[in-house]
């Protein structure tokens, strides 16, 4: 594993002519202005690309890719474009100039695009004397001062691209950087927002970006959103190398069939098909910029996430205006649809003058917009502030009685099914979500609503039928029935073929009645699963048969004892509970009949009934000769 190659991406940041492209070139070789007017003007206007491999201290190649972004207050968009897939920066400040205009832009908007690694470079240290350069150090030390490029005291390094002083110290510097920060995220669905697209001679379309989660891979079947064009990888290259396929940190050329290059465009982003959906309304966290104006309700703004652009209107949660340095709660209504997921960072400005105003951070990728605003905001403020299991416990909450399926929340979430279950886990196992059947998830409180719901309904009329009972209460079948269920082993309601009632309390037993009853009850309990025939169990209790018969009568009735197929073989509801439990336990694994009687101890006679009833349930499901227990 150590041998497997790691992968950085680094943004450069700062003033327009600062030696950004320079500096970049001095380290890699490659001048990432690649543009005609680039080279007349001589600065950098769209995103420039580079790459360059070293050894890491575990001698595994470390591969560094550069994200050469302009510096000119003209072309923030296309910074922003640059920045917004990077996991660290590169700031350059000029050491004949010092910390300028867009060297606060830039720093101010990695800091709200929660970039939290970088380092720091001051360039064109031949143009000063010593007295000069360590003016500059200290003003810029104390501009960086409260930043997060200074929080491991990382050093300020001067450098010369024409003289190559200093370059040595820059590399290393970038090996400690590239050794400890990576952009892997293996619980994340595949997603690639693209920055560049155009036509190879013999290949045909041709895009990069860089891959923020997932792996890709050659003969892949892959979509592009928002345009929803279905694409099949042909090839792929990271640092201009071929490869079978590419991990998430990487930046990536891929070879596309299927679309033509006139149809690519940046801000689309690949994603895997029936995974991730572009969204136009996300709810949001704000943090203004403490220099920004006050941001009203219904204000229209720029907004840059990633590689996408657009413009788009702010609601407020509060309705007052936002005023400078706070956090605020926000519905966003984006222009065009993008490819959101929870977590993703993304940054505000004002139309006009163009100026970064904030920035903030994606809390929902798809609210509930018929919900009201008071209610959406309090559920918001919990999530903002909960784990990753606990966001998921008040996802799949707020579907109260419906339910939400894996692959819903997957989804939602931007996470991998085998991520969510992980997440489900511990919430299933303390009570607090219920699986309902196969992938269908419920939370306690939506469960405690539609048992509420059904006795309600049958307090005011019973007994009535189970399928005009699951209308009245207007419940899906999967939780109707397993709800319904449960109340019929809780003895708060009665099942009788079709019929669904409350048992009737107002007719006491008598005492002697009331005895047997027990005892027999009691006999079915020590049973357990091995449970006897009703003619062992009345010979046992020295009862005449048709007496016995009258009190399994009653116990069944009273769903304190379930009948297994047959009028002789029944099982007290307790113990088929505690099976149940035990079955759940081993939900996803597969068992046959073999398998079965070896985990309860039973023989065939019990076994096969049991299975059925488990079927009957839905816990299991008969796929043949197995079960697979849901």
């Amino acid at each position: 594993m150590s041998n497997l190659p790691k992968n950085i991406v680094i943004g450069t940041a700062g003033h327009i002519d600062h030696g950004k492209t320079t500096l970049v070139r001095a380290l890699t070789g490659i001048d990432t202005d690649r543009l005609p007017e680039e080279k007349r003007r001589g600065i950098t206007i769209d995103l420039g690309f580079a790459s360059f491999e070293m050894k890491a201290p575990d001698s595994s190649p470390l591969r560094i890719s550069f994200v050469d972004v302009p510096g000119h207050s003209l072309f923030v968009r296309n910074m922003l474009a640059g920045a917004g897939c990077v996991p660290a920066i590169l700031l350059v400040v000029a050491a004949n100039e010092g910390i300028m205009p867009q060297t606060v832009e830039h720093l101010a908007i990695c800091e709200l695009l929660g970039i939290s690694r970088g380092m720091t470079v001051i360039t064109k240290a031949d143009s000063v004397n010593a007295a000069q350069l360590l003016e500059v150090t200290h003003s810029i030390e104390t501009f960086l001062q409260a930043t997060f490029l200074r929080k491991d005291h990382s050093p300020l390094l001067p450098v010369s691209a024409t003289t190559g002083e200093g370059l040595e110290a820059v590399r290393t510097e970038i090996l400690k950087l590239g050794s400890s920060t990576h952009l892997q995220n293996s619980d994340g669905l595949l997603r690639m927002p693209l920055d560049r697209s155009f036509v190879m001679k013999g290949f045909g379309t041709v895009v990069t970006g860089t891959l923020m989660s997932g792996r890709i891979h050659i003969g892949q079947t892959l979509r592009l959103e928002p345009s929803w064009h279905t694409v099949r990888v042909r090839g792929l290259q990271t640092h201009g190398q071929a490869q079978q396929s590419a991990q998430s940190g990487s930046r990536v050329a891929a070879n596309l069939s299927g679309v033509d290059a006139a149809q690519v465009y940046r801000g689309q982003t690949l994603v895997s098909p029936q995974a991730l959906s572009a969204v136009d309304v996300i709810d949001v966290e704000v943090r203004l910029l403490p220099d920004s104006p006050a941001l009203k309700h219904r204000t229209t703004v720029h907004f840059h996430a990633f590689t996408s652009e657009t413009m788009a209107r702010v609601s407020l949660y509060g309705y007052e205006a936002a005023q400078p340095g706070t956090v605020r709660l926000m519905r966003i209504q984006l222009s065009e649809p993008i490819v959101l997921v929870p977590g993703d960072r993304f940054v505000l400005l004002q139309p006009s003058p163009v100026g970064t105003i904030g920035g903030g951070c994606v809390l929902d990728a798809h609210p509930e917009t018929r919900q009201r605003k008071a209610a959406t905001a309090a559920w918001l403020e919990q999530l903002r502030t909960s784990s990753s299991e606990q966001q998921i416990v008040l996802r799949v909450g707020r579907r109260t009685t419906v339910g939400i399926n894996l692959d819903t929340l997957s989804a939602e979430t931007g996470l991998t099914v085998d991520a969510v279950r992980s997440c489900v886990s511990p919430a299933l196992q303390h009570g607090a979500l219920l699986s309902v059947a196969g992938d269908l998830l419920l939370s306690c409180e939506g469960f405690v609503t539609a048992a509420e719901a059904i006795m309600a309904s049958l307090r005011a009329r019973h007994p009535m039928k189970s399928s005009e009972l699951r209308s009245q209460v207007a419940l899906g079948p999967e939780v109707f029935e397993f709800v319904l269920n449960a109340l019929v082993l809780e003895q708060q309601v009665r099942l009788s073929d079709e019929m669904v009632s409350i048992p009737d309390t107002g007719c006491e037993p008598s005492n002697a009645e009331t005895d047997r009853l027990i005892a027999v009850a009691k006999a079915y309990r020590e049973a357990g699963l091995a449970a006897p025939l009703v003619m062992e169990l009345a010979r046992k209790l020295n009862l005449q048969e048709a007496e016995m018969r009258r009190l399994v009568t009653v116990l069944l009735r009273d769903r304190t004892i379930v009948r297994m197929g047959d009028d002789n073989l029944f099982i007290h509801s307790e113990v088929l509970g505690q099976l149940c439990a035990k079955i759940m336990q081993l939900r996803g694994s597969q068992m046959d009949v073999a398998g079965f009687k070896q985990l309860t101890g039973l023989s065939r006679k019990y076994a096969i009934p049991l299975l059925e009833y488990l079927d009957r349930q839905r816990i299991t499901r008969n796929q043949g000769d197995r079960r697979l227990v849901l």
